[in-house]
């Protein structure tokens, strides 16, 4: 795959995970203010979502290793700070039990943030 055929592969799908991070985010704030929105749907949505960060990774260390491109510091910071991001939701979750709703929703639109963040720090 040549190397801006991956690059620009890997700019779409950042919006990919940004738009479904958003979503997701707001799905499940709505959750938690209106009990009849929440569906094991949601969560399905919600791992998706976050599976979508851990593709952008893979291919933003594709890109820069396969080409060795140089990535700003603060671009890499942001993806990675998205993984471990995914990582604190999921460990908080049997903690924040009572407010599940919230800690994923605030925690997704979080990581949507961190998405727009990288995306236009060049």
């Amino acid at each position: 795959m040549p190397a801006l055929v991956l690059l620009e592969f890997h700019r779409d799908w950042a919006w990919v995970m940004i738009v479904a991070n958003a979503a997701v985010g707001l799905w499940a704030l709505a959750a938690h203010q209106w009990p009849r929105v929440r569906s094991k749907l949601m969560w399905w949505a919600i791992g998706i979502a976050e599976l979508t960060v851990f593709v952008q990774a893979i291919l933003g260390v594709a890109v820069s290793n396969r080409y060795d491109l140089e990535v700003p510091e603060l671009h890499a910071l942001y993806g990675f700070s998205a993984i471990i991001a995914v990582g604190i939701i999921y460990s908080y979750r049997n903690q924040m039990h009572h407010r599940i709703y919230l800690l994923y929703g605030l925690g997704s639109l979080f990581i949507m943030g961190l998405g727009l963040r990288a995306l236009f720090l060049h």
